[in-house]
């Protein structure tokens, strides 16, 4: 049996730090400027910041007055996609502008003065792109730059941190057309790196520490140029949304679809009909206008 030595070579290795000593950031702040003072002389090309998209959205001032959250949610919300009743109140899951299906439309109660809320940045991908091109003028340093904020996901319990913005970074390492270690052909593997980076990032940022960047190395082979395609990109396209709605609202969708149908053809029509005019009912909710 074999045994591993020390001459066998080493393997990738990844390393993940936070950067320490950033308070709290104001509207104007420059955010480059602050990244540079904590992290010093530290970052080498191929790093990639990971940085908490709520001190993104402080500093470009997306901090708004709102005596009802709810409200803020409303405008934010460009899709209802479930609600839920709770004894706390009402969960709503929406599209946000963005294109991003979030509880309460990524609005943030936490971490602000009573009687404001946090908004996300109108643009992320912007955002970090800003960051990014900020850093290689001051330093010549090329580093990529992911803007995360913290979800839920469908089937499973808990939250983690996703990339809402990127720069710099390849988002997707699309291995289609490729094989496996036995050879075998890979036709849907398509890692979504800018959210493993993310979730990575948060393992040493935490929630409640203040310290809302992170520096994760090892990777620079997913560091490439400022123009490659951002966070956006990642957005699944409606047509090919399979959850597009809760389970309860395409219930109720298709009823009222399945009624309609019959009132049109001014009869009563069987499950089965009605089941098909509840599909293409879906189906028509699914295709972008």
């Amino acid at each position: 049996m074999s045994t591993a030595t020390s001459a066998q070579p080493a393997g990738p290795t990844l390393a993940v730090r936070v950067l320490e000593g950033i308070g709290e950031i104001r509207p104007g702040d420059d955010l480059v400027e602050v990244v540079l003072a904590s992290a010093g002389d530290t970052l080498v090309d191929g790093d990639i910041l990971v940085v908490t998209s709520k001190v993104v959205s402080k500093a470009e001032g997306r901090i708004v007055r709102a005596a009802d959250r709810e409200q803020a949610i409303t405008d934010e919300t460009v899709r209802v996609v479930a609600t839920r009743a709770h004894e706390g109140g009402i969960t709503r899951i929406v599209e946000n502008r963005l294109g991003i299906v979030a509880a309460a439309a990524g609005v943030d109660a936490s971490n602000t003065e009573d009687g404001t809320v946090l908004l996300l940045p109108v643009d992320p991908d912007a955002s970090a792109r800003r960051i990014a091109e900020g850093v290689l003028a001051r330093t010549g340093r090329r580093i990529g730059v992911i803007l995360s904020d913290t979800l839920g996901r469908p089937w499973r319990e808990g939250q983690t941190d996703v990339a809402i913005g990127a720069a710099g970074v390849q988002v997707l390492d699309d291995l289609r057309g490729t094989t496996d270690a036995a050879g075998k052909p890979l036709s849907v593997t398509m890692p979504c790196v800018a959210d493993e980076l993310a979730a990575a990032g948060d393992l040493v940022k935490g929630k409640a520490s203040g310290c809302p960047v992170a520096v994760v190395s090892g990777v620079g082979h997913l560091v490439g140029p400022l123009d490659l395609p951002g966070a956006r990109s990642i957005v699944r396209p409606a047509e090919r949304d399979l959850f597009r709605l809760g389970a309860d609202e395409a219930m109720a969708q298709g009823m009222t679809a399945g009624r309609t149908a019959g009132y049109s053809a001014g009869r009563s029509i069987g499950f089965a009909e009605g089941f098909a005019a509840a599909l293409a009912a879906v189906e028509r909710e699914r295709v972008p206008r």
